[in-house]
């Protein structure tokens, strides 16, 4: 079984990859952090917002979580253009309304897309090939 202490398998794919991280703070609240835990598990999370982040080129996405300070990775193919595809994406059914409603959990301003929430990070260290 997978977990934090024996590690995630990574998805294979038949082609190259490459790969965004992002960052995001929740509100610090106990309570709201389990709701949110919640509305992502497989059981809660919206199917129109898993299909949107497919239809718009995302191969994987993953969100991790230390406190109330979330890492997100998405893995696209490598002519995926990050714009074009959030544009896309804010404009699908239901995604406005799932903005708003994981808002009431994140530290962000009311009426944020998922784009101006989600921070990009830049990576500082690989194991240079």
């Amino acid at each position: 079984m997978e977990s934090k202490t024996t590690g995630y398998q990574c998805k294979m794919y038949n082609m190259p990859v490459k790969r965004y991280c992002q960052t995001m703070d929740l509100k610090n609240d106990e309570a709201l952090i389990a709701k949110y835990k919640k509305a992502h598990d497989r059981y809660h999370a919206w199917p129109e917002i898993r299909e949107g982040i497919r239809a718009v080129g995302i191969l994987e996405m993953e969100i991790y979580i230390l406190g109330n300070r979330l890492f997100m990775i998405v893995e696209t193919p490598l002519d995926f253009d990050w714009k074009t595809a959030m544009a896309k994406l804010a404009s699908l059914p239901r995604q406005a309304e799932w903005e708003d409603y994981v808002a009431m959990f994140q530290d962000c301003e009311k009426g944020s897309s998922s784009s101006q929430k989600w921070k990009m990070m830049e990576r500082m260290f690989y194991l240079y090939e």
